[in-house]
């Protein structure tokens, strides 16, 4: 939009041009199947994701390619090996680099960089089966100029292992903690029992038997005793990301608007200390008496009292 702006205001665009391409930023249509929402950024602070599931290796890839070339970045996720394979052909051809999150990935175009936000995410998991999840969460939060700490492999079989990383997360700064899990899905509850950072809870489709699709993890987290705990769908970390992003620019947004509030209060002067009376330098009942001031304050009558009385 700023690109367009300036073009507008250097005369290399006419009016009706800069109209299409304000057009074009919200909504593009590519090869007549698919509308991709340029303007959710913009109208969100979260980009659009391409879902790879259900489509063809080819298209994704050029679905993801096609973001990047218009905005700087296309996200992925959900992809099989045929889907990566794609993806690493396509940006090639496009002079692109993909930067892969296990079943997901950024397309970036040369020279891009997300504006820096200045808030930080940090993202737990409880065994290494929840990392896929876990990594859709961390692509969105890194796609949209936040920070991300990612540590895994901390579940309640070992409930001594988690103790270290979570007080460090909380060291760094974390504004907003993602916790994956899957079977019982126990750890998002217990983190947010402990502290007071804003925790949201990722099920994950990981277990065994009645429950091992996620429905366990699920349930679990939406019982949980913890007060406060925010729960995703099952396997959405890009939901979890997206949600941290939005609680972390409130949290942000909330610190720079105290910072401005008590840099614009008016200073108040401390009151002026009085000197010492007679009561406070008398001694105790057996010790001599501390001499009064040699000075003492002369009276103001109001002039409301009238004259006093002879």
């Amino acid at each position: 939009m700023r690109d367009v702006l300036r073009r507008l205001l250097a005369g290399e665009l006419t009016e009706d041009e800069a109209i299409s391409e304000l057009r074009r930023i919200q909504l593009d249509e590519l090869g007549g199947r698919a509308k991709l929402d340029l303007g959710r950024f913009l109208r969100r602070g979260i980009p659009e994701v391409v879902l790879a599931t259900g489509k063809a290796p080819e298209d994704a890839a050029r679905l993801a390619v096609a973001m990047a070339e218009r905005q700087g970045q296309g996200l992925i996720s959900r992809m099989t090996p045929a889907h990566q394979a794609a993806l690493h052909e396509t940006a090639s051809e496009a002079g692109m680099q993909v930067m892969g999150y296990a079943a997901s990935a950024r397309v970036v175009r040369p020279a891009f960089e997300p504006e820096v936000i200045g808030g930080k995410v940090g993202i737990l998991t409880a065994g290494t089966s929840d990392l896929p999840a876990a990594e859709e969460a961390q692509m969105v939060v890194e796609a949209c100029g936040l920070e991300a700490r990612l540590d895994a492999d901390l579940g309640v079989a070992g409930l001594h292992r988690f103790v270290g990383p979570l007080a460090a997360t909380l060291d760094w700064g974390a504004d907003v903690i993602v916790v994956a899990a899957g079977m019982d899905g126990v750890l998002p509850g217990l983190v947010a029992g402990l502290i007071n950072v804003p925790v949201i809870g990722l099920p994950v489709s990981t277990g065994y038997g009645r429950g091992g699709a996620g429905e366990a993890a699920l349930t679990t987290m939406l019982q949980s005793c913890s007060t406060g705990l925010v729960v995703v769908n099952i396997d959405n970390g890009v939901g979890a990301g997206a949600a941290a992003v939005l609680i972390a620019h409130r949290r942000l947004r909330g610190k720079n608007e105290a910072t401005i509030a008590n840099t614009s209060a008016t200073t108040i002067s401390k009151p002026t200390k009085k000197g010492k009376t007679a009561r406070h330098t008398s001694g105790p009942p057996t010790s001599r008496k501390a001499s009064a001031p040699s000075t003492t304050p002369t009276p103001t009558h109001i002039s409301s009292q009238g004259k006093p009385r002879r």
